[in-house]
């Protein structure tokens, strides 16, 4: 019998060999096309890149010096007719601290907080840029994991922005390189510390104990220490001023690495968790009303720059919590910048105007001495005036003057009052006046059941709806928000950027100022300065141009504008609103130069008073109570806060100012 008829399948074992070499072969031929087509993709989409951020690295870091360490730049800020308003400096020339003068209680805080391998690391730990490339990429783009080293840190608070990019990123850990070749360890260390912001102007650990403390570092028990090295993490969060629970938690977190990396013993560690810590009071953080306001304006200014998307609506609690982290977190990366940017910004502020509408809130107010424990003056007032051709703000007031130690509160902006019957322009009269309504149509003032009684307890059954608004009835103004509905009403608010709306707000009482939180001065004066502007709102800023210090522009003179209100609606309103001023609750508060229109608000029980007006040429809002809530027996819309408005606003308007109202 012939073999090779008894051997059929080593022929066949044989092809399947050579079948099964030939589609490796072709598999890696496909793997070597596709890697070497990956590698040019990657090459031309990001290889040019990444060359072209290494060789700004270098050059970067080569042009350095130890003198770019030890000095900031000073911002400076520009009032109306360019007078130095004030100037912002990190002074970190000044509180600048040696290696050889770092206690190493400091040291071991910081390496075994930020970087454990510091002094092995060649400035960037690789394994941790993996972990955080990898979450970069589940996040889609979302830097949610740090992985910067003591060195990458350095470099981006001296050399970089905040900016979340992966090519920030990438620079930041080609410039750590470039520092760890030119610089020892010692003076990075040092550099860094005295670099990094403790949040309150304080730039590095020497300005902080000084600041916080009254002390050198040497003079700092274990316990400040750890404190102090609690900041720089995230100076919102741990900021000692306003979260000090959070900056005492953050401390003994510290302190047990410091104690499980066997940097101090239990003794120590014990002590220290147990010491008090007190703090100084800042006298510095002092800043008047219109510093406080340029200062949030510009950065609000550079984080929209940025690209930052401001929102005050949420789906949820959580998407609230998540937007208002990112924004504290961007909010005081460039709060921390204004110290040391050398930025130029050039501001609308009048300072003429603002002394006037000091002076005006001053002396209305003036008979009200009583003080809480602090010193601070009981009753109060704010008060700002925006400029209706821009639509930006020139003076605000955010309380009386006097001299007094701590922060002072800038209740222009940063206060949350019930607007009372002022806010009817706004959610009531402009919309029905959208809806068909006009100053002539009829409207009946009588009781509503379950609904609000009129501030004089009268009801005066049929009459003009011009004649409603000129006397604030209440009945009128709930009957048009039902109508209306809470949900629409509350709309144009949101549009307007009103910040503090809250889900209880959507109600009828809210057409009588009846809102959770409230509205702030600023809110309203950019309100009735959209009216004015035949419905279209512009955001209430200060900000005319940011530049850096070369004089490159970074934040422009633009101004934008969003139509809220239909131009015939706002101009209807304007009309009626006037008859308040010549007829109605603020009678006899009208201007010998020029025309006006405007409307009062009291809240119940006489806790807050409100006169909003304006002029073809400016819109001043007022506000007048106390920061404690209480009644004030003759506080009314038309008692102080017209007052003060009438007193400001005739001295702004001079003979010669004869526009008039747009009202065709």
């Amino acid at each position: 019998m012939d073999k090779r008829k008894k051997n059929p399948t080593m022929k066949d074992n044989r092809r399947i060999r050579q079948t099964i070499k030939l589609i490796l072969k072709l598999f890696v031929l496909l793997f070597l096309l596709v890697f070497a087509i990956g590698i040019f993709y990657f090459y031309n989409s990001y290889g040019k890149i990444i060359i072209k951020l290494q060789k700004e690295a270098k050059e970067i870091v080569r042009a350095s010096s130890e003198e770019t360490f030890r000095s900031s730049q000073t911002s400076l800020v520009y009032d109306t007719n360019g007078e130095l308003i004030s100037t912002l400096k990190g002074a970190r020339d000044v509180y600048y601290i040696e290696y050889k003068d770092i206690p190493t209680t400091v040291l071991n805080a910081i390496i075994v907080t930020e970087d454990k391998k510091f002094f092995s690391h060649e400035g960037v730990d690789y394994l941790a840029n993996v972990r955080a490339a990898i979450s970069l990429i589940k996040n889609k783009g979302e830097i949610t994991q740090g992985a910067s080293t003591i060195t990458q840190q350095l470099a981006r608070n001296v050399f970089l922005t905040h900016e979340v990019t992966y090519e920030r990123k990438i620079k930041e850990i080609f410039i750590a390189q470039e520092l760890e070749k030119i610089y020892a360890k010692d003076k990075i260390m040092e550099f860094y510390l005295n670099n990094i912001y403790y949040a309150n102007g304080y730039y590095g650990i020497l300005a902080a104990a000084n600041g916080y403390f009254g002390k050198g570092v040497n003079q700092l028990s274990l316990s400040q220490v750890a404190f102090l090295c609690s900041i720089p993490n995230n100076p919102n969060r741990y900021d000692p001023l306003t979260n000090m629970e959070h900056t005492l938690e953050r401390r003994d977190r510290i302190l047990k690495q410091m104690y499980e990396n066997e940097k101090i013993d239990f003794v120590e560690y014990r002590d220290a968790l147990q010491e008090t810590i007190t703090l100084l009071p800042k006298e510095s953080i002092k800043y008047d009303y219109v510093e406080t306001f340029v200062y949030h304006s510009a950065i609000k200014a550079l984080m929209k720059q940025e690209g930052f998307v401001f929102i005050n609506q949420f789906d949820s609690e959580e998407d609230e919590d998540t937007y208002n982290k990112a924004y504290d977190d961007m909010y005081y990366k460039y709060q921390s910048r204004l110290f040391s940017g050398g930025y130029r910004v050039y501001t609308s502020i009048d300072l003429d105007k603002q002394r006037q509408l000091q002076t005006s809130v001053d002396e209305v107010l003036k008979e009200f001495t009583e003080k809480n424990d602090e010193g601070i003056y009981k009753l109060q007032g704010a008060a700002v005036c925006i400029d209706n051709d821009t639509g930006r703000v020139v003076a605000i007031v955010g309380g009386r003057s006097q001299e007094h130690t701590g922060y002072t509160l800038n209740r222009g902006y940063q206060s949350y009052r019930q607007p009372g019957s002022s806010i009817k322009p706004l959610i009531v009269y402009t919309p029905a006046f959208e809806r068909g309504y006009t100053p002539d149509s009829t409207v009946v003032d009588e009781p509503i059941e379950d609904g609000p009684e009129n501030s004089n307890g009268k009801y005066s059954g049929e009459m003009k709806l011009q004649r409603a608004i000129e006397v604030s009835k209440n009945t009128i103004a709930w009957k048009l928000y039902e109508e209306i509905t809470p949900q629409e009403g509350i709309s144009y608010l949101l549009n307007m950027n009103f910040a503090k709306i809250v889900e209880d707000d959507y109600y009828p009482a809210a057409c009588l100022g009846g809102l959770t939180i409230g509205v702030s001065p600023l809110e309203m004066a950019a309100a009735y300065s959209t009216l004015e502007n035949d419905g279209y709102y512009r955001e209430p800023t200060c900000i005319v141009k940011i530049t850096d210090s070369e004089g490159n522009e970074l934040v422009g003179d633009t101004i934008s504008g969003r139509q809220i209100y239909r131009t015939d609606a706002a101009r209807t309103v304007t009309k009626a609103l006037t008859g308040v001023i010549d007829n109605g609750t603020a009678k006899g508060y009208g201007l010998t130069n020029t025309v006006s229109a405007g409307k009062t608000g009291t809240t119940d029980e006489r806790r807050d008073g409100w006169f909003i007006g304006y002029t073809p040429y400016f819109t001043t809002s007022v506000w007048v109570g106390y920061d404690m809530p209480k009644t004030l027996d003759n506080l009314k819309g038309s008692s102080y806060p017209a007052m003060i408005w009438h007193a400001y606003m005739e001295q702004i308007h001079e003979p010669g100012m004869n526009k008039t109202f747009e009202t065709d």
